[in-house]
């Protein structure tokens, strides 16, 4: 496990029971370096959306927590926000709230003349996710997706 992977782990491990109190959810977390700054970041999220105050609270708690633990050399800037209504997908748990919605696919190398696509999600499992676009079945290879996210229309 790298050093980011045993980052992020501890620090979910702390950020769950908080947001537990708190009557939301740990989305998911980062630990990224942008610039010159690392910036540790926990996405939230709840049924109807987070608010402010719920970020508020959380971070508040959180902050003092890993004040305490302190098992971060680099100094870093915390972050706590919702994941966004055009959220990015990662994990099982993600994939399987979005199932019957709208993703948007990136891959890393063209599929039939294309890197992007969109469609419905309608299945998924260890190796392959399954979208619905314009009424057809295409099924993707996990190793070849290299985002999706929820489509987010205004």
């Amino acid at each position: 496990m790298s050093q980011k992977e045993q980052i992020e782990k501890q620090f979910e491990e702390l950020l769950t029971p908080v947001c537990e109190k708190h009557g939301v959810e740990v989305y998911d977390v980062e630990y990224v370096k942008e610039g010159s700054d690392y910036y540790l970041r926990a996405y939230i999220d709840k049924e109807g959306g987070v608010t402010i105050g719920d970020c508020e609270v959380v971070n508040r708690e959180l902050s003092d927590l890993m004040d305490e633990k302190d098992f971060i050399k680099d100094a870093y800037i915390l972050e706590v926000s919702s994941p966004g209504l055009g959220r990015t997908l990662k994990k099982d748990r993600h994939y399987e709230k979005a199932l019957g919605q709208e993703v948007e696919i990136k891959t890393f190398k063209p599929i039939d003349g294309s890197k992007e696509f969109a469609g419905i999600l309608k299945a998924f499992d260890d190796q392959t996710f399954t979208v619905v676009i314009d009424d057809t079945e295409k099924t993707f290879q996990r190793a070849d997706i290299a985002l999706m996210k929820l489509a987010f229309h205004l």
